[in-house]
């Protein structure tokens, strides 16, 4: 959970998401109508994007993306 926490500590407001999710996509595009500007994180883009969707699951994220989280404090995904 390193990873996942070190990247949250770093911005207010972040997004773990895949290319290929069309929800991760929906809900992108809800957060920035609402004028927020997150950080995206594609774990399909990302070296060790396999990793960093274990912590996910880790932290109770399952499905792994989409996974929003704000002030460090996961706020939704797909089923939440």
């Amino acid at each position: 959970m390193t990873t996942v926490r070190a990247l949250l500590s770093e911005n207010p407001a972040v997004i773990f998401s895949k290319t290929t999710c069309c929800i991760s996509h929906s809900i992108i595009s809800l957060i920035r109508k609402f004028g927020a500007n997150p950080i995206i994180y594609e774990l399909d883009e990302l070296a060790n994007g396999d990793g960093i969707e274990e912590e996910l699951m880790e932290l109770g994220c399952s499905p792994s993306v989409p996974a929003v989280f704000i002030g460090k404090k996961l706020v939704g995904g797909c089923n939440i």
